[in-house]
């Protein structure tokens, strides 16, 4: 009796803290949270509790403490953490009206917001140096090496099974947005392996558990290399720079060669550095873009006797070409600094690059646009820089 008793205690104690620490995620009684800015809202309750000492608090309190969020939004949070237990009376009386707050709820929101900045990969590198130090403790005896084999094999087969199923049937977008499953992986292995060793290396007997998370490791790397692939293979295609960690481009830029850079934005046209603009004129240009026509208004219909116009593209084409002609002047080719000069400010000579850049990237114009790497600096210039190089006719 007195043993069943103590599990008894034993297990309404986990239970009570696996309350206190899940109440955050709780919107009501048996539900979860689909707002995330209730998140913060239980935050704000918890750290009114900390700021209120020992003294604790009533609801109007917690309420003029929080005020920044609607009042019924949290009471209704005061109630949900009170139930789950999270908030508790100061003295447990029928009339008590101060309460006072645990501490697992705010360690759980703290781990909730590292989770989702960093995808739980601090954790799972603490996790292991933890195992590492129990397995490795003199007093550790095989029980203890077993249960931690046995947890970090679960821990990288769902890890393993996640990255296979998402390269299976998940879009690139999504597979993006789990990459960090994949980080640091190298890293992970290792500490997973040294646990391996010497767990086999102080009991031989229990080759069979470490066969397992080898065999869960390996696993593990097959599927980051498949995501890894499949990212890098779209983003290769498609130059969706986001579809890869910072540290791989940040890697990329630092390794290659300046043609192969320069081969990235091959086709791309940049604003040159701009003179800061007044306040009253960065106003009045968001206020301008921010003016749309809301009425719509029917294209003219053109009637029988009136020639059928000319199409878009065909309009575009000679426009495109008019401007080359204009700017070569009947010359076969023109300096670009001189073009930039000739317009007299960055906003007239950035309009002219932009249809420049476009005559050359038109199939049906016979006209090039070559950079260089030389930069021409005149700070007494409309704009004082100006990159160098040649628009001129070519024959295809």
């Amino acid at each position: 009796m007195d043993a069943t008793l103590l599990d008894a205690e034993a297990e309404a104690a986990v239970l009570r803290v696996y309350r206190q620490v899940f109440a955050v995620l709780a919107r009501e009684a048996g539900a979860m949270i689909v707002d995330p800015d209730l998140l913060d809202v239980d935050q704000a309750i918890l750290d009114a509790f900390a700021e209120a000492g020992s003294d604790g608090l009533t609801v109007e309190q917690a309420t003029l403490a929080c005020r920044a969020y609607p009042h019924d939004v949290i009471v209704r949070r005061f109630e949900v953490l009170r139930q789950y237990g999270a908030i508790t009376k100061l003295v447990d009386r029928p009339n008590e009206l101060r309460h006072r707050a645990a501490f697992a709820p705010y360690v759980m929101l703290m781990f909730l917001r590292r989770m989702s900045v960093q995808g739980g990969q601090a954790e799972l590198h603490q996790l292991l140096t933890l195992e590492a130090h129990s397995v490795s403790d003199p007093q550790a005896v095989v029980e203890q090496g077993e249960a931690s084999i046995e947890r970090l094999t679960k821990v990288f087969r769902l890890l393993g099974n996640e990255l296979a199923i998402l390269v299976a049937t998940s879009t690139t977008a999504q597979l993006r947005e789990n990459a960090q499953l994949a980080w640091g992986n190298e890293r992970l292995i290792e500490q997973a392996e040294k646990v391996h060793r010497i767990v086999l290396d102080r009991w031989p007997a229990l080759h069979r558990a470490c066969t397992s998370l080898r065999m869960s490791l390996a696993a593990y790397a097959d599927a980051v290399q498949l995501a890894a692939g499949r990212l890098v293979e779209r983003a290769g295609t498609t130059r969706a720079l986001g579809l890869l960690p910072i540290e791989t481009w940040l890697t990329f830029t630092r390794s290659s060669e300046p043609e192969v850079l320069a081969g990235v934005l091959d086709g791309l046209l940049f604003d040159a550095a701009a003179p800061d603009f007044s306040p009253q004129t960065m106003v009045e240009a968001v206020e301008t873009g921010r003016r749309t026509g809301t009425a719509r208004m029917a294209p003219p219909r053109p009637t029988e006797d009136t020639a059928a116009p000319e199409s878009a593209a065909a309009t575009d084409r000679e426009e495109l070409r008019a401007e080359a002609e204009r700017v070569l002047a009947g010359r076969p080719s023109v300096d670009i600094v001189e073009v930039v000069d000739e317009a007299g400010d960055w906003i007239t000579a950035r309009r002219v690059l932009a249809e420049l850049t476009a005559a050359h990237l038109h199939d049906e114009l016979d006209y090039e646009l070559v950079w260089s790497d030389g930069m021409r600096i005149d700070p007494a210039a409309g704009t004082p820089w100006a990159t160098e190089g040649v628009f001129r006719r070519v024959t295809r």
